[in-house]
């Protein structure tokens, strides 16, 4: 299922790439959600290619001085390379450098929270959305994911996992606005 969660058709085809939207997920954290997912196709640009095992290999002075060319792939390029590439690491040596195999060979959802939970800058809120956004947009629905991920699972416009169109995209920006909101 194409993705359209950044507004650029390039940047939500990155997405596409199992690695791209784990990526993109990574980097969705105090930055809006847009930019966020913005960053895979940046990486690919700047770096010409999104392979996890390319990324971890590669130098880490220069992986985050490409990561914060202007306009940078977060508000904290350094600090983000730096998960990028221990993310990298992690799908490398643990799922073969195949990102995907994190969600496709997960037991149950829990299992897959626990997965994305386990990688560097996933809490478990984070990684709840995750799974809700696996299930809903790629259509990989590990066994009891709806209870896995609570009211992610929900029909509503809550997180990135709803967003299908612009009007949706809309309407979850509407719904993070409410919230903070309703929070100060």
């Amino acid at each position: 299922m194409p993705f359209h969660i950044t507004g650029d058709p390039k940047a939500d085809q990155a997405l596409e790439e199992p690695f791209g939207l784990l990526l993109g997920m990574l980097l969705d954290q105090q930055y809006p959600m847009e930019h966020a997912f913005r960053g895979p196709a940046k990486i690919l640009d700047r770096f010409g290619t999104i392979d996890p095992a390319a990324i971890a290999a590669a130098d880490p002075e220069e992986f985050a001085a490409m990561a914060s060319t202007t306009p940078a792939i977060h508000r904290f390029p350094g600090s983000m390379a730096t998960k990028v590439q221990a993310v990298a690491r992690i799908v490398v040596e643990q799922y073969g450098g195949h990102a995907e195999r994190i969600w496709t060979e997960a037991a149950s959802g829990a299992d897959l929270v626990e997965r994305v939970e386990a990688l560097p800058g996933f809490g478990r809120q984070k990684a709840k959305i995750f799974t809700a956004l696996v299930a809903k947009q790629a259509g990989v629905r590990p066994g009891g994911w709806e209870k896995a991920v609570g009211d992610y699972a929900l029909e509503g416009y809550r997180s990135v996992a709803d967003v299908v169109d612009p009007d949706s995209l809309q309407r979850v920006r509407d719904h993070k606005k409410a919230m903070k909101a309703s929070a100060t």
